[in-house]
């Protein structure tokens, strides 16, 4: 078991992730993390983790979920679960904050993308930008495209583009402040 909190601050979607139970502790099959999600704070963008349920579990407030077409408003003992390969989107839906147990199965390296995106965003916002850097987006997919992809876009046809240009990205070292953030 994890024994001190782990937390994960994102600026831009105004998530705090606490992980509760990491891959180590539970073989792989499960990363199990709590999400505190503010007032008006979402997930970045739709997604979809090809080979990974994620199942939320409200605590407390309210929170609103796009699960492929299907629209989704849950309250506290709510469950949604999003099967892997759904197209799926997060928000809180109230005017205070919203606490959620999250389980996503198996885990691979879904702490890793968290602790990413986190320090993606940090390092965005501290730069003002109002969106990624392009180079560290490519790293992005490319390094976590077994944990998540883009929707409605054919995944071979993200992997043909997101491929190479990691690798030419990596090969004229425009990847050392991506990775440096990676290491935080």
């Amino acid at each position: 078991m994890v024994t001190r909190e782990h937390i994960i601050e994102n600026p831009l979607s105004r998530e705090q992730i606490t992980i509760r139970r990491t891959a180590a502790d539970t073989g792989g099959s499960v990363l199990e993390w709590e999400l505190l999600l503010a007032p008006g704070g979402r997930v970045p963008s739709s997604h979809a983790h090809p080979g990974q349920e994620e199942v939320f579990t409200v605590l407390a407030g309210q929170m609103r979920f796009r699960v492929g077409v299907r629209r989704v408003i849950a309250n506290p003992g709510d469950t949604v679960r999003i099967p892997p390969g759904t197209v799926h989107h997060f928000a809180n839906a109230a005017n205070r904050p919203a606490r959620v147990a999250v389980r996503t199965s198996p885990a691979l390296s879904m702490q890793e993308l968290l602790e990413t995106a986190a320090a993606l965003a940090q390092d965005q916002h501290a730069a003002g930008r109002r969106l990624p850097r392009p180079g560290d987006l490519v790293l992005f997919m490319r390094d976590f495209e077994r944990e998540v992809r883009a929707p409605y876009v054919p995944a071979a046809l993200v992997h043909a583009v997101v491929t190479p240009l990691a690798r030419l990205a990596r090969r004229r070292g425009r990847d050392s402040r991506y990775r440096q953030l990676r290491q935080r």
